[in-house]
């Protein structure tokens, strides 16, 4: 089992014959993914060798849907383009929309998240390294030789930090491992993943990244205490961070004792979340969990 995406995931890349869209999805195909094309308005008709593979780029979402089956897409597309992108995905009611795109106007996102309220779209980012289960699929930028399949779930707002985790916990292995992206608006959140990750039979504990900024960690500390019966460790990102400074990801902003690492982890902890005070540490307590189970 695993979340959102499985090994009969069938694969578009819009933008696939950008550079950072060709470069990725040589290494998705590499790694395994079913990637079945790709969508460039201007190249439709084409084909294009990626990895081996020779990838017929369509002039739209609905037509590669149409002619491959394609059921999810992965987005690599300029940020003043992305939204267009989005709702082009989301009409043609892609089951699951990956957005890496970085620097996308949160206007934009906002517009493209109230714009998915009833449709039948799951929308990951912007701004994210997208999903991985490990020795089935890859929507994304995940390293895939990072770890192999086990019972961890993982959802993160940093990407270098979902790397990490995954390799300190790499003997023990994912079931998929999730980067939902640090903007301050997102598709789908900790929460929705949560929800997977508790419904999931094959994820027997949850690692869960969060950083400063916003309010996300301590609604899923409420999320966890209420509905979440599996494990959980977490660990938030920026505990040395000086407040009212922005770091790095547009949503990792602290105003007064909201959005602090201390604030969230005292939420999460309140919850029964065991949290590091590093990636490490983190890990270290995740196998603890695990070697009980």
């Amino acid at each position: 089992m695993s979340i959102y995406l499985n090994s009969d995931s069938k694969i578009i890349v819009q933008g696939m014959t950008g550079g950072m869209g060709a470069k990725h999805t040589t290494l998705m195909v590499e790694s395994g993914a079913n990637i079945v094309g790709g969508v460039n308005a201007r190249k439709a008709g084409t084909t294009v060798e990626l990895g081996g593979k020779e990838l017929p780029v369509f002039g739209t979402v609905e037509e590669a849907m149409k002619e491959t089956g394609a059921n999810v897409s992965v987005a690599f597309v300029p940020p003043a383009f992305t939204k267009d992108a989005c709702i082009e995905a989301i009409d043609a009611e892609i089951p699951l929309l990956v957005v890496i795109t970085e620097g996308v106007p949160v206007l934009d996102t906002a517009e493209v998240v109230a714009y998915l309220e009833g449709k039948n779209t799951r929308m990951i980012g912007p701004n994210c390294p997208g999903i991985i289960t490990p020795e089935e699929s890859l929507a994304g930028i995940t390293p895939h030789t990072i770890a192999g399949k086990g019972p961890v779930g993982l959802v993160s707002k940093s990407g270098t930090l979902t790397y990490q985790m995954m390799y300190e916990l790499k003997d023990f292995g994912f079931t998929t491992a999730i980067g939902i992206g640090g903007d301050p608006i997102i598709g789908t959140t900790h929460i929705d993943a949560l929800e997977a990750f508790e419904n999931d039979p094959e994820t027997k504990a949850i690692v869960m990244i969060g950083e400063i900024g916003g309010d996300a960690e301590e609604r899923a500390a409420a999320y966890i205490k209420e509905h979440v019966t599996k494990p959980v460790v977490g660990y938030v990102a920026g505990f040395t961070a000086p407040e009212g400074k922005t770091m790095g990801h547009a949503g990792a902003i602290v105003s007064g004792s909201s959005g602090t690492a201390q604030a969230k982890k005292e939420a999460l902890e309140a919850a029964g979340v065991k949290v590091g005070k590093t990636p490490s540490e983190t890990a270290a307590l995740m196998r603890e969990i695990l070697e009980k189970l």
